[in-house]
C-alpha cells in the first residue's frame, strides 16, 4: 500500500475514534443507559424513563408517575456524576499515552480506576430498572414487556403495587 493511503487510513481511523470518543462521553455525560441495563430490561425489569414514555398505555395512577419520575430524576443526576467521574478517568487513561509515561504501575492503576467507575455506572442502570420493577403491577410489567417487543411472560414473584 502506498503512503498516502496508509496516511488517509490513520487519518480516517483517528477521526472515526475521535468521532466515537466523543459521542460515548457525550452519552456519559447525559447520563445515557448505552445498552447497561440490557440483562433487566430483557428480564422484566422496565426502565423508568421507557414506563414514563408508555405511561398513559401503561395506565400508571399519579402516584406510580410521581414515583417513577423521581426514580428517573434521582437515577439521571447520579448516572451523569458518575459520567463525568467516568470521562474524566477515560481522558486522564489517554494523557499517559499522550504524555508518554506509561510504566506498568500507573497503568494497571488507571485501567482498574476506569473500570471500577464503569462497573459503578452500569450497577446504577441495573439498580435502578430493579427499583423500577416494584412500582409496577404484574399487569403492568406484562404490558410493558408488550410494548417494547419482550414476548415472553415475568415470573411469579412479590406484592405489586
Amino acid at each position: 500500500m502506498n503512503r498516502f493511503l496508509v496516511a488517509a487510513f490513520a487519518l480516517a481511523a483517528s477521526v472515526a475514534y475521535a468521532q466515537v470518543s466523543s459521542e460515548r462521553s457525550a452519552d456519559y455525560l447525559s447520563g445515557a443507559g448505552m445498552g447497561y441495563a440490557k440483562p433487566a430490561e430483557l428480564n422484566h425489569f422496565p426502565g423508568p424513563m421507557h414506563v414514563l414514555e408508555l405511561a398513559d398505555k401503561l395506565s400508571l395512577s399519579e402516584q406510580q408517575r410521581a414515583a417513577t419520575k423521581q426514580l428517573m430524576d434521582g437515577h439521571k443526576q447520579h448516572a451523569r456524576a458518575l459520567g463525568a467521574e467516568l470521562v474524566e478517568s477515560e481522558r486522564a487513561l489517554e494523557g499517559l499515552f499522550k504524555k508518554g509515561l506509561v510504566d506498568e504501575a500507573t497503568l494497571a492503576r488507571a485501567v482498574r480506576e476506569t473500570a471500577a467507575l464503569e462497573g459503578e455506572y452500569r450497577l446504577s442502570h441495573l439498580e435502578t430498572h430493579r427499583r423500577m420493577r416494584s412500582l409496577l403491577t404484574e399487569e403492568q410489567i406484562k404490558r410493558y414487556d408488550s410494548l417494547r417487543g419482550h414476548s415472553s411472560s415475568p415470573p411469579a414473584s412479590q406484592h405489586r403495587h
